[in-house]
């Protein structure tokens, strides 16, 4: 697997919520979903490669899982990685 390859999988999908946004507007950061076993080196170097800006900090935190019910049925939903990223000032990333 090629560095690219694994830039790839390491970013797997942007977050888009209502404080993400608001977070992108603030403080030029954006959010990410990332693999559990990604660390915040990783992750800058793949952000940098794929979208090619300057990253001046990466935040991560494990999302756990969540009990849900459907009817009788009860259900985990999947534990996630979220890291957000900073960006240098006057860089931008179009998520949408």
């Amino acid at each position: 697997m090629s560095n690219l390859d694994r830039s790839y999988h390491i970013i797997k999908k942007p977050v888009i919520t209502e404080k993400a946004s608001d977070d992108s507007a603030t403080r030029n950061a954006y959010t990410f979903r990332v693999p559990t076993d990604a660390n915040k080196v990783e992750i800058r170097n793949a952000i940098e490669q794929i979208f090619d800006v300057k990253v001046t900090s990466v935040n991560t935190l494990n999302v756990r899982s969540k009990t849900r019910r459907r009817g009788f049925t009860a259900g985990q939903t999947p534990a996630w990685k979220k890291a957000m990223v900073c960006l240098a000032e006057g860089q931008a990333i179009d998520v949408l």
